[in-house]
């Protein structure tokens, strides 16, 4: 028994070097003994190199007005203590024999399991002259900020992972002054809150991953509609009239004000045995087509691997020079992009973790890389063009998990952290003083 599970470990320890190899050299079958850990910069695209990850202190943070993260030591003695501290406590080691709690990606399968403290994430080397602001307040106490959105105003929305009883939406006027705070009283408990968009309309709208709901906000902060059921997670089948989601992360906007909504962590919805979709008898993260006022259209499934395929739905943006849905496969590195209608089209096989999509005022595309802490500008097959941000941590223009984006027309860019109760303003340098 124990040459099997060495035998095992050894095949395990070759496919991650394998799939390492694949990605960082960027060539599919071909992988060198020791994977590099750097590379140059080539025609537009920045020079890379490998930095570490960092502990996450899960939202428990204390942020003060300058935007400077402590995190306090947690009451059963793990986490980390004032900031800049490492410690933390080692993520317990499977049993012999034990299959890792996570699958399919280069290291055990899921960047966010057991192997995410000692992963070695690419980092590009910023060239594009960004620097890093926090003019934001939030109001005291723990939680992570997912998502921000701007409306035709220059009003940001703030949405964070508040605990109960405690608001989670904000909006600040173009000063930074918080002018609204839309309470539970009007959403109810955002279980998990996760995605947020701002329609044609300056009306917000929310997703709950862990809620199964999607949510419509007018800019007063009155509830205008709810797609889905509060807590009860399930497939949408139309045919049945059952119109549930199951981990709906992101929404996106179609040019003519369509819907779509990406479900979806890591290929875990529901395994609908009832369900008469042959392909949807195991569960898939799903993307789901409604129309501006709800009303159901299609839906296309991820269906795990391959090409077409995807086994989550977290990144998601509409791309508005074609209405093409561009799909963020977080944890398989790659973006998937389909036609409105959800024919497939592409598959981009990329360096770093897909978090979070989006296209800015001149159909420019970029991507949140999450725990490797950086925003790419892309063209449009994926290539990076220009990187932004510090890598994974609490420092001045880190992240522990960079996610949804979103910029001014004044090419400033705004993101909050998944994992620390803070919003970044990355300014944009003057015309001229980058190049541009």
């Amino acid at each position: 028994m124990s040459g099997e599970v060495e035998m095992k470990g050894r095949n395990l320890a070759g496919v991650v070097a394998l799939s390492l190899g694949m990605i960082l050299s960027g060539t599919p079958g071909v992988c060198e003994s020791q994977p590099p850990t750097e590379g140059p910069a080539v025609g537009e695209t920045p020079a890379w190199f490998l930095q570490g990850s960092f502990p996450d202190p899960t939202g428990r943070t204390i942020v003060d007005p300058g935007g400077h993260v402590t995190v306090p030591p947690r009451s059963d003695g793990g986490g980390r203590g004032a900031a800049g501290s490492t410690a933390v406590a080692p993520p317990p080691a499977p049993a012999a024999g034990e299959t890792p709690g996570c699958r399919r990606s280069p290291v055990c399968g899921n960047r966010l399991g057991r192997t995410r403290q000692s992963l070695q994430r690419v980092q590009w080397k910023q060239t594009m002259g960004y620097t890093f602001t926090y003019p934001y307040v939030l109001p005291p106490g723990p939680g992570g900020v997912p998502a921000v959105a701007l409306d035709s105003k220059g009003n940001l929305w703030v949405f964070q992972r508040a605990d109960p009883g405690r608001p989670q939406l904000f909006k600040f006027d173009p000063d930074y002054k918080l002018i609204l705070q839309v309470g539970q009283d009007v959403t109810g408990y955002q279980d998990k809150a996760h995605g947020m968009a701002v329609d044609a309309g300056d009306n917000v709208w929310i997703t709950a991953a862990n809620g199964a709901t999607v949510m419509k906000i007018s800019p007063e902060g009155r509830l205008l509609l709810t797609i889905g059921e509060r807590g009860r997670r399930g497939d949408w089948n139309e045919a049945k009239q059952q119109r549930l989601l199951w981990q709906p992360v992101m929404i996106a906007f179609a040019p003519n004000g369509d819907l779509y909504i990406g479900e979806g962590h890591a290929n875990e919805s529901p395994n609908d045995t009832d369900s008469d979709d042959p392909a949807n008898n195991l569960g898939a993260a799903r993307i789901i087509h409604l129309d501006k006022n709800g009303r159901f259209i299609n839906q296309w499934y991820g269906n795990d691997v391959g090409q077409g395929k995807f086994s989550s739905a977290h990144g998601l943006a509409v791309d508005p020079t074609n209405g093409d849905v561009w799909i963020g496969d977080r944890e398989e590195y790659r973006i998937v992009v389909y036609s409105g209608d959800g024919r497939f089209l592409k598959t981009m096989q990329m360096r770093n973790l897909v978090c979070a999509l989006y296209f800015d005022s001149r159909g420019q595309p970029w991507m949140a890389t999450g725990q490797d802490g950086q925003f790419l500008k892309l063209d449009r097959n994926g290539k990076v063009l220009g990187a932004i941000g510090n890598g994974m941590g609490i420092g001045s223009g880190q992240f522990i998990e960079a996610s949804y984006l979103v910029m001014d027309k004044q090419d400033n860019l705004y993101a909050g952290d998944t994992s620390v109760g803070r919003v970044t303003k990355m300014v944009a340098p003057k015309k001229g003083s980058d190049g541009r």
